[in-house]
């Protein structure tokens, strides 16, 4: 069963194609990583794609950022794995969540996530 603030399911090469972007993002955008980080992104309405692991626990970690990425209008996703999505942030530990604020070489890649985030959710 998903987790209770997963708003819709993500297709595999979605999937892919957001760990790609995060760590494009990553060498030469900059990605926030952490909930806390991601939180003040979201917040300081500097995010452009916020992306949650789906295995996280305590689900209470994260039930607030979908709430305020849609009061912002900021785009969000999920990946299955928080372990990965440590892993395409340059990290050796996993993180429950990141914010992409400047794109850098992903730009085509996130505004074509933003695009296929928005046709899920409807």
């Amino acid at each position: 069963m998903a987790a209770a603030f997963v708003k819709y399911e993500v297709p595999k090469e979605l999937t892919d194609k957001i760990y790609e972007a995060i760590q494009m993002a990553n060498s030469t955008g900059k990605v926030r990583k952490g909930v806390n980080e991601a939180t003040k992104s979201v917040e300081r309405g500097i995010s452009k794609l916020v992306i949650m692991a789906e295995d996280v626990t305590p689900e209470e970690i994260l039930m607030h950022i979908p709430v305020i990425c849609d009061e912002k209008k900021i785009a969000f996703t999920y990946v299955p794995s928080k372990a990965e999505l440590g892993k395409a942030a340059g990290l050796e530990v996993s993180t429950g969540a990141v914010s992409i604020d400047e794109e850098g070489s992903a730009k085509k890649n996130v505004s074509d996530i933003v695009s296929k985030i928005s046709a899920l959710k409807k």
